[in-house]
């Protein structure tokens, strides 16, 4: 069974591999690396945990050069682990190292230094977009009973409320007297299962669609 000493050699060379001169145990701190501008400081583990990132922020006041090590992960969410804990370590000015268990293999995942996020226009507008059209506040006070209420939904239980109330129709007219522009395209997709074509281009509603409406009571507002 893989010790958390047993990270320390391979550190040690890799570090050494840079040209630098590495001692263990220096102070509070697993690995100090000296001989460029600033000491390197390693925090070793066997995995991550909260305890691991509070030493590596508290080692951020001796120098910036601070990464964090751990043995690599392995298994199905190893990967998911891995990407999350390398934007962590960089959102937090550290890097971050993986040693792996079977042959002591080091890799750098992330590089200290100050963290400069790329902005995406594509997430601000899909977030922009859904606050727009969410309608109320539905989710105030965390998920209901089936989930959170997107805009989505609720523009397919408006779609839902009219046919409950005035049967089938086309999807032209449940746009008009609704205001969901992409009504018939919502009613065709059918996502939830409430919908049912009757003839081209007219939609009923179904016994899910009648239940849904029911399920999702005080989604809209008014």
């Amino acid at each position: 069974m893989m010790r958390e000493a047993d990270l320390y050699p391979p550190l040690k060379a890799h570090f050494e591999g840079r040209g630098l001169t590495v001692k263990g145990e220096i102070g509070a701190a697993d690995l100090v690396a000296m001989g460029g501008p600033d000491p390197v400081i390693v925090e070793m583990k066997l995995k991550f945990s909260l305890t691991l990132y509070h030493q590596g922020i508290a080692r951020l006041a001796l120098s910036p050069q601070v990464y964090l090590a751990v043995l690599r992960p392995e298994g199905r969410q190893a990967r998911r682990m891995l990407a999350e804990n390398t934007a962590l370590c960089r959102r937090l000015g550290m890097g971050l190292i993986t040693v792996r268990g079977r042959d002591g293999f080091v890799e750098v995942l992330a590089e200290p230094g100050p963290y400069a996020p790329r902005g995406s226009k594509v997430k601000r507008a899909r977030l922009e977009k859904e606050f727009t059209r969410r309608q109320g506040d539905p989710n105030a006070g965390g998920a209901t009973r089936h989930g959170l209420v997107t805009g989505y939904r609720q523009d397919a239980l408006r779609c839902a409320a009219y046919l409950a109330e005035y049967g089938a129709a086309k999807g032209a007219a449940v746009a008009r007297d609704t205001g969901v522009p992409g009504a018939t395209r919502i009613m065709a997709d059918n996502h939830y299962g409430w919908f049912a074509r009757v003839s081209t281009g007219v939609y009923g509603l179904t016994e899910a669609g009648r239940k849904g409406l029911a399920d999702w009571d005080g989604a809209l507002p008014g």
